[in-house]
């Protein structure tokens, strides 16, 4: 498997992106996640969008980190907000959820971001599985669905690179 930087707009990561909305439909009978989302919040320095492909060239995952700072929706000064984490059923059991998860945390972690936050929804097990596994714990709600009782909002601190095991 290949991971690679893309754009929140490119193509690859549109598919992917309907993909997930048609997850999200599924199980909570909306019309997906309503997050604002503008593909400049996930421009390096102050976010990052990772894509990756099979031996083909084919999509088969994405993710992204966007930064926040303290606001109304309840987001503390550098946070760093996980948005889009996704694999496609035939990738699935690969790993690659956590290693784009574990790309995504270091390139926040090097953009001087403080705590990695992320909302997933409580008809999402194995997201849940992943990141409590992944040392994230929950957290006050935050952002678009911070009122909704499906919500869960979890949190990891980043540390500073010095402080990260080799």
């Amino acid at each position: 498997m290949n991971i690679q930087p893309r754009p929140f707009d490119h193509p690859d990561a549109v598919k992917l992106n309907d993909l997930v909305q048609l997850v999200y439909a599924e199980r909570y009978g909306e019309g997906g996640d309503m997050t604002p989302l503008d593909p400049a919040m996930f421009d390096p320095p102050r976010g990052l969008y990772l894509l990756a492909y099979d031996d083909r060239n084919q999509p088969v995952a994405t993710g992204g980190w966007r930064t926040q700072d303290r606001n109304a929706e309840g987001y503390s000064d550098g946070d760093a907000e996980i948005k889009r984490m996704f694999v496609i059923p035939a990738g699935r059991g690969l790993g690659l959820a956590r290693r784009i998860l574990a790309a995504l945390e270091a390139d926040a972690r090097a953009a001087g971001r403080t705590r990695m936050v992320l909302e997933t929804g409580n008809k999402q097990p194995e997201a849940i599985a992943l990141y409590t596994s992944s040392g994230y714990t929950p957290c006050t709600k935050f952002g678009h669905y911070r009122l909704y009782e499906s919500s869960i909002c979890m949190a990891k601190p980043l540390g500073q690179p010095s402080q990260v095991p080799a």
